[in-house]
């Protein structure tokens, strides 16, 4: 699940026929070099080996396993090189040994059979493999573009952040994230919508949609929720009508207003962290509703709850592609851990030590999209009443937490 930007302006996206995706489809796994190596090698031991045998034995038309192997790493040339040269020594092998007539016709009409259809078969694959690139990179350009660059300055707040695409064929995750200047103050969401793929990209651009419009529209916060959830129930119904999957989208919204007030619907989202004084937490939610498009399955309304910010504090709100991150022997990220020593750094500093670090841990293997938010409260908002020193990020995981 997930889409989102980068906290630094996104780099342009080339267009399909000049895609870097595209490009990589095309570049070959094993070099030229290697594939010399291994093609000598394996006619030698098998030439050999014919030459030894005689016309008793024929060995040579096993090399027609090479332009075949080739075919399903190499490029369309190194396919093409590898089934001229099978072809090649197979004819000259048996015209070496003193083969009749109809041995060497028989050898070389096989041996270019095997050859030609080895290389159709590259360039079948080679052709998929752009056309996933392309694709792959339209569904990634789009994301980039509904979504708007960080970080994103507002009256009471600055939001810094950063997005990982999974950039993998039918893996096209459905992050979102939003951070809207209304005339009740500053509304955010980040949400991760159900599934993956084109389905669940409309999802998303159905709910920051709603969200655009409604943070400016609606005065209190679960009025926003509330059209989030009809955009959701309305997209739904749509996908019913077309045969698609209905999905749900997990969210956090908050609000913050000119008093250095926050406040916070949680729609089944991963509680936030807050890093205040070398102390980072979670910031527990008390009334943690269930996710956008399932509201009909639960009695209770969604509520509003109070959060303490204060001042010079980060509050870090992410999707699942960070929890759910894995190392090579299947352990979860550890992000609490991690977070705590990153406590006292800026909010870019921590959004760059968690993306540096989540690739290290994972090896480069990528499960998910990962969105994340970094808050930090702006200079022209009201300062929140003063916390002792070393306090602040504790105190707020208590009072949202109810103790």
């Amino acid at each position: 699940m997930t889409f989102g930007l980068l906290s630094r302006p996104a780099p342009r996206v080339a267009l399909p026929g000049t895609d870097a995706g595209e490009a990589a489809a095309r570049t070959p796994r094993i070099g030229n070099r290697a594939l010399s190596g291994g093609l000598a090698l394996l006619t030698a031991v098998i030439v050999g080996l014919d030459l030894l045998t005689g016309t008793d034995l024929q060995l040579t038309p096993l090399l027609v396993t090479a332009p075949a192997l080739v075919a399903a790493f190499g490029t369309l040339a190194q396919t093409v090189a590898a089934a001229f040269w099978v072809t090649a020594v197979a004819v000259v092998t048996r015209l070496a040994i003193g083969g009749v007539p109809w041995d060497v016709i028989s050898s070389l009409v096989f041996t270019a059979f095997v050859g030609l259809l080895s290389i159709g078969v590259c360039a079948l694959r080679t052709r998929h493999a752009a056309e996933v690139a392309r694709l792959r990179s339209a569904a990634v350009a789009l994301q980039r573009q509904i979504l708007r660059p960080l970080p994103i300055p507002t009256d009471q707040i600055t939001a810094h952040g950063t997005y990982t695409p999974i950039e993998e064929d039918r893996l096209v995750g459905g992050d979102i994230y939003e951070v809207v200047q209304s005339p009740y103050g500053t509304r955010v969401i980040i949400g991760d919508v159900q599934g993956k793929g084109l389905p669940a990209i409309g999802v998303g651009f159905a709910v920051l949609g709603a969200f655009r419009e409604a943070a400016i529209r609606e005065p209190s916060l679960t009025a926003v929720v509330d059209r989030l959830e009809d955009a959701v129930t309305r997209q739904n119904a749509f996908a019913a009508q077309t045969g698609d999957t209905e999905r749900f989208v997990t969210a956090l919204v908050l609000g913050f207003d000119g008093d250095g007030r926050v406040r916070a619907v949680n729609c089944g989202h991963l509680q936030p962290r807050l890093l205040h004084d070398g102390v980072a937490v979670p910031v527990p939610l008390r009334h943690t509703s269930v996710p956008l498009g399932m509201a009909e399955l639960s009695d209770e309304g969604r509520t509003a709850e109070r959060l303490d910010f204060p001042p010079g504090a980060t509050l870090l709100m992410f999707t699942d592609g960070v929890t759910e991150a894995r190392d090579a022997d299947g352990r979860f990220y550890p992000l609490d851990n991690r977070l705590r020593r990153w406590a006292r750094r800026s909010p870019q500093g921590v959004l760059d030590a968690l993306e540096h670090d989540l690739e290290e841990f994972s090896g480069g293997v990528r499960r998910d999209d990962i969105a994340v938010l970094a808050l930090r409260r702006g200079t022209s908002a009201e300062p929140a009443p003063p916390v002792p020193a070393g306090h602040g990020a504790v105190r707020a995981a208590e009072v949202s937490g109810g103790r």
